[in-house]
């Protein structure tokens, strides 16, 4: 399984630097573009706080797709 994102567009929608995402999640500016490159997957509580900041669900933001090595 990957997990794929679209945290970069929502954070964009809503008028956020990473710098500003950041802050209101207490993470650094590298955790935001670390998870918007997909190198870094979000723990459960910061996924959960990402969405409620964009007032969606968790899995409008991050997608779960099947990989092609089964």
């Amino acid at each position: 399984m990957i997990l794929k994102n679209k945290l970069s567009e929502h954070r964009k929608n809503f008028g956020l630097s990473q710098d500003k995402l950041a802050e209101k999640l207490g993470v650094s500016r590298q955790t935001i573009i670390s998870i918007e490159k997909g190198r870094y997957n979000p723990s459960l509580p910061l996924a959960l706080i990402i969405a409620d900041i964009f007032q969606t669900s968790v899995e409008s933001i991050f997608i779960l797709e099947e990989d092609d090595y089964k």
